[in-house]
């Protein structure tokens, strides 16, 4: 097949065993597609590839704020965080503190992706997202976040260590980095075989493309 000239060119190889998946731990339609991307995946012969990053690095880059930080967009978006929930049959409330720093978490998790495995990462995905948009557990604080961690099954330890360690920080940001060479500019955001789809509201379009192939 001839690529569209007009369809913008991404250059990272593609790999078709995959769906790569970009979320941050402070967005709602992040855990809301954290929740269904495996099972959609599965469906189709494929595996989840997660990249933890920080939306604030890549919103700069994209010159673009959070729609909350719009009080045009406020309320609506609160509104619809709520409802795509609901409509995927998750439980949520909007966490007393939100937007939140979640540098930590994300360290947390390239630490276990890295010296434990891919599958602990995503694990570790779940716990968190789920304590922050189910229970309110506020992800920046520190003996908060330790907490999770201990029941999570983690050394709380360890884990905390690993989000002061510089090794955790550098990686962070090279995959903050990579993620904006790759264009990705928010979150949830995915790419299959090559072809970006940025949001949550996405998958029936991620459906259709690992189903039938390029439409």
């Amino acid at each position: 097949m001839v690529d569209d000239p007009g369809r913008p060119v991404y250059r990272r190889a593609m790999d078709t065993t995959v769906v790569d998946f970009w979320f941050d731990f402070s967005s709602p339609y992040s855990y809301i597609a954290n929740e269904w991307v495996d099972a959609l995946a599965a469906r189709h012969g494929r595996t989840v590839r997660r990249h933890a990053i920080l939306l604030g690095a890549t919103f700069q880059a994209a010159e673009l704020r959070s729609p909350v930080s719009h009080p045009l967009k406020r309320e609506y978006s609160i509104a619809d965080f709520a409802r795509s929930a609901r409509f995927e049959g998750l439980p949520y409330r909007l966490p007393d503190t939100f937007p939140i720093p979640t540098q930590n978490a994300a360290r947390v998790f390239w630490w276990l992706h890295d010296t434990v495995s891919p599958a602990a990462a995503a694990d570790w995905s779940r716990a968190a997202f789920r304590a922050y948009f189910t229970r309110g557990v506020p992800l920046h604080d520190a003996a908060a976040l330790k907490a999770l961690a201990a029941a999570s099954g983690l050394d709380a330890e360890a884990a905390e260590a690993a989000w002061n360690d510089s090794t955790w920080k550098l990686r962070l940001k090279a995959e903050n980095d990579a993620a904006i060479a790759a264009g990705i500019f928010g979150a949830p955001f995915f790419k299959v075989d090559g072809e970006p789809f940025w949001g949550n509201d996405r998958k029936p379009q991620i459906e259709r493309w690992l189903a039938s192939g390029r439409f």
